[in-house]
């Protein structure tokens, strides 16, 4: 399966985008600022193409997707949140976005977790 993040707005604070499934959009994301620098829990990640696995997470105590070496980061999920601030450098997922909030949070990410439970190969390109 593949996944496909398009980043379209960014400010100094936040970085909007769209993610799609298969090339169908599915919903809005939200996450820290692009920069050219590493900026810990203030950068978003880099540009590219990551594999993407289903694990548990300690953090949070359930299956979550994970982005897999990512250059400078490790524990990248894709996670429910609403703002930047609920994030450390993940992808949050939503719908209703609106400057630097993104609500339907929680239901967009169990949508999601079910479109990839059982999803052997999972990439996820950040455009």
């Amino acid at each position: 399966m593949k996944l496909k993040l398009i980043r379209e707005h960014g400010t100094k604070d936040y970085t909007h985008g769209k993610l799609y499934i298969e090339d169908i959009y599915f919903c809005d994301t939200i996450e820290d600022q692009e920069r050219d620098v590493k900026i810990k829990s203030q950068t978003a990640i880099p540009c590219g193409t990551y594999k993407l696995i289903i694990n548990m997470s300690t953090r949070f105590k359930k299956l979550m997707p994970l982005l897999l070496n990512v250059p400078n980061f490790s524990g990248v999920r894709i996670h429910s949140g609403n703002t930047k601030e609920d994030t450390e450098g993940c992808v949050l997922v939503g719908k209703k976005l609106k400057d630097g909030f993104i609500g339907s949070s929680r239901v967009t990410f169990k949508e999601l977790m079910s479109r990839l439970q059982g999803v052997k190969d999972i990439t996820i390109e950040i455009i």
